[in-house]
């Protein structure tokens, strides 16, 4: 079920009705059985799958918990299920192809079998989530819980199940076993998110996804149509990846809870470090607190603090799927973000560039995370290889009109998302217009502007919205 359907209106509407005339218990049943009915709607195995991980994590928490002498045991069944789940349906056709691939080089000639089978929606996002929850009860951050309605809810609470973001269990599950209130307020904000998310997937994500994908298409494309295709894909995938985080958390308010900003205007980022504190936050510190920190983190000698945050990189890129070319985006910034700390450190170079300069840092910024989504779009490797070696030199007549067309055409359907950032780059900066504004914007006039503001975005949405409905890209990872 996808939040942009009839289907999903008409479940959501069922839900919300029956939800708020039920007790607390009564809510949480509701929400568990309404969340394996939204991840089942169109493959109901798929709800097997979570129930076998929620089963295994619920036992091993408690198992920790009342046997710490084995601990380490339980944690390990823990991450062999769950991990091990995770490479049978994601990465197993990838290790198998790549050996064959190796053996065939050598002259050996195998036909290893494959599974033709669906990968799991959101699998990568709820494992990964239920982990935290095990590596915490181990650690004695968290206490093993005991009732299984209330942890199966963590796992699969529907608003954020599919594409994140991932919440920790200290701070859903806290969430999920406390009573809560209707507050207006909180409804209100959460309309604000969920109209505004719509606009971001259905009016820009999908406008610009189809330059992305008509240059994506092509096997030779000029320089200039290339790199137009990689700025709409950029643009592409912000708009679609902070609209679903975005309604997420404005449905998860009309339930009474709070999920955390997945996103916080990335590009306006003023270092590559900057920009995974803004992008997919949820994904970056959970990396940063189960991998990069256990490994050392910045505590080591700087030549092995370098490889461990590489090696971060590297895993976080291979998260995103069973490609290589995941796994060079992941080494791409792992090596930029590494690159440009040192050399910030070499040439004491102030974090923030003062007065325009901050355009120029935030500019180059940009331009960097834009280059790195070529290699995060293009999942063949011999195509990744040709287009980076086109050269605007062998550009032929009108085809640099071409992608300056299609670049022009990107950057108008995201210019929405270029005024907000632009609006919290300002903000962030303390520019006194800005602050003066928001300042005044309380009570009710905030209600007013916010009201005017969701009645503009539905109308232009309907106006606007593309004719091609593309799905949430992150739906496949």
């Amino acid at each position: 079920m996808i939040f942009h359907s009839l289907d999903f209106a008409a479940f959501f509407l069922i839900v919300v009705t029956i939800y708020w005339r039920l007790p607390h218990r009564g809510q949480n049943l509701l929400l568990l059985t309404a969340s394996y009915v939204f991840y089942g709607w169109v493959h109901p195995w798929f709800v097997a799958i979570m129930l076998a991980s929620t089963t295994v994590d619920y036992w091993a928490g408690q198992r920790m918990e009342d046997d710490p002498a084995h601990r380490r045991r339980y944690l390990a069944a823990s991450l062999v299920v769950n991990l091990g789940m995770l490479g049978v349906f994601k990465y197993f056709n990838f290790f198998v192809e790549n050996v064959r691939d190796v053996l065939a080089s050598v002259g050996l000639t195998v036909a290893p079998p494959l599974l033709a089978i669906a990968l799991p929606v959101g699998i990568s996002f709820y494992t990964f989530q239920a982990l935290s929850y095990t590596v915490d009860v181990y650690k004695g951050e968290m206490r093993a819980r005991r009732n299984a309605v209330d942890f199966a809810l963590f796992v699969a609470f529907f608003p954020h199940l599919v594409a994140g973001p991932i919440m920790r269990a200290k701070n859903l599950l806290v969430q999920v076993e406390r009573p809560r209130v209707w507050d207006a307020t909180l409804a209100r904000h959460g309309v604000v998110l969920v109209v505004w998310g719509l606009f971001k997937k259905l009016v820009i994500a999908d406008n610009v996804g189809i330059v992305a994908n008509r240059v994506f298409s092509q096997s030779d494309p000029a320089f200039e149509v290339l790199w137009a295709g990689v700025f709409a894909f950029g643009m592409q995938i912000y708009a679609d990846f902070s609209a679903y985080s975005d309604i997420a958390r404005g449905v998860a308010r009309w339930l009474g809870f709070e999920l955390v900003v997945n996103f916080n205007h990335p590009y306006i980022a003023h270092s590559p470090t900057d920009f995974w504190r803004r992008w997919h936050i949820s994904l970056s510190t959970w990396f940063r607190d189960y991998v990069y920190i256990p490994l050392g983190g910045n505590r080591q000698p700087a030549f092995v603090a370098a490889c461990t945050l590489i090696t971060t990189f590297l895993v976080s890129g291979f998260w995103h799927g069973a490609s290589w070319n995941y796994v060079i985006w992941g080494f791409y910034h792992g090596v930029l973000v590494w690159g440009t700390r040192s050399i910030g450190r070499a040439l004491s170079l102030p974090e923030y560039w003062p007065g325009p300069l901050a355009l120029v840092q935030v500019a180059l910024t940009f331009t960097a995370m834009m280059g790195g989504w070529l290699f995060f779009r293009e999942t063949d490797a011999d195509f990744l290889g040709h287009f980076l070696r086109l050269s605007p030199s062998t550009t032929m007549q009108g085809e640099a009109a071409v992608g300056l067309h299609f670049f022009v055409l990107a950057a108008t359907w995201s210019l929405p998302l270029f005024l907000h950032d632009l609006w919290a780059l300002a903000r962030e900066r303390g520019l006194a217009p800005v602050t003066w504004v928001e300042s005044r914007l309380t009570g009710l006039r905030l209600a007013g502007v916010q009201a005017a503001g969701v009645g503009l975005l539905a109308t232009l949405t309907l106006v606007l919205r593309s004719t091609t409905s593309l799905d949430f890209i992150y739906f496949a990872f």
